[in-house]
């Protein structure tokens, strides 16, 4: 390590997976400090987020990959203690936040500077620790991938997830229309105070004649999902001609049998993606498009995260179980006492 700030600890609280299984296998432990390679920063964890790819991994479903830690966690954000050879924009005591392969659940990671963004302009750990996955994730499916644009139509289903109030505001702000899916009345309340013009009650309601209701008929130009399975067809039912499906996770089943007719007739295009095992040098172009079209939405307070939940580092066990009871909105966070 170069350019310490101060004396560092020989070793740290993390949360390892002692086994595949459910939130219970999360276990606090001793780990050492991070060693930094070439180009990476050592972040003293004020706040982690926890996401569905955790709760993957932890069930067993969705390794690290090479070379990553196994040590989950996948967005921190807090302050600067080290810096590896290589690094050049951020010092030691910097606050920023992180986009990581693994690692999160700990009191300290390291972290490619590339992947990393400055806080946004008066931001605590805990608000900058909820950003990275979600914007990453919506940026790129979205904007890139999914090419959304002003004026254009969007559905995001379990919009009162983490993914989908990012997906909403971001939209909204960029003058898109939004419809939004979720599962209880108060979900799609929330989903409605975040800018969606219409939320829809997937338990109650058929989410297609309601979308296909609200615009006259013609659908939507993008749909952003996260379910999958039985769901697809139905998405591409719910598409304009020339829409986009884009798919980020099938929590709903990875197979699905599809009619093609409507792709042919509509000129549909169906699209995906994985944010993990991407280069750093790709995750560090969504962090410049992040930095110059989102974070000024963030520091102006016209969009922010929200959060539904907090839980101490040693209590992740906990923050999975509040994550699959589905009954949360917005993110949930780890703290580490350190």
């Amino acid at each position: 390590m170069s350019d310490p700030g101060d004396r560092l600890p020989e070793d740290m609280l993390a949360v390892e997976i002692s086994a595949p299984g459910g939130p219970e296998k999360l276990v606090p432990a001793r780990r050492p400090i991070p060693g930094l390679g070439h180009g990476e920063l050592l972040i003293r964890v004020g706040a982690a987020g926890v996401n569905r790819p955790d709760v993957m991994q932890r069930a067993g479903g969705y390794p690290a990959p090479p070379g990553a830690s196994d040590i989950p966690g996948l967005e921190v954000a807090g302050s600067v203690v080290a810096r590896g050879p290589g690094t050049q924009r951020y010092q030691v005591g910097d606050s920023v936040c992180a986009l990581v392969t693994g690692g999160g659940y700990a009191e300290y990671c390291a972290a490619p500077e590339a992947q990393c963004l400055p806080h946004p302009e008066g931001y605590t750990d805990a608000e900058a620790g909820a950003l990275p996955e979600t914007f990453f994730t919506v940026w790129t499916n979205l904007f890139e991938r999914g090419r959304l644009r002003a004026g254009e139509r969007l559905m995001v289903h379990g919009g009162s997830s983490g993914i989908g109030t990012v997906a909403i505001q971001l939209a909204t702000a960029m003058g898109v229309r939004v419809f939004a899916t979720a599962g209880s009345p108060e979900k799609c309340a929330a989903c409605r105070d975040l800018g969606a013009e219409l939320a829809v009650n997937y338990r109650t309601e058929d989410f297609v004649a309601a979308v296909k209701t609200a615009t006259g008929g013609e659908g939507v130009d993008v749909v952003l999902d996260m379910v999958g399975g039985e769901y697809v067809q139905r998405n591409l039912s719910c598409l304009r001609s020339e829409g986009r499906l884009v798919q980020i996770a099938f929590l709903g089943g990875a197979e699905s049998t599809l009619n093609l007719a409507p792709v042919m007739l509509k000129r549909l295009m169906i699209t995906g993606s994985t944010l993990r095992a991407q280069s750093v040098a790709s995750k560090a172009r969504i962090a410049a498009a992040l930095e110059k079209e989102a974070w000024p939405l963030l520091s102006a307070r016209t969009i922010a995260p929200v959060i539904d939940s907090s839980f101490p580092l040693a209590e992740a066990a906990k923050a999975h179980a509040r994550m699959e009871s589905s009954e949360h909105i917005g993110k949930i966070l780890l703290f580490p006492k350190s």
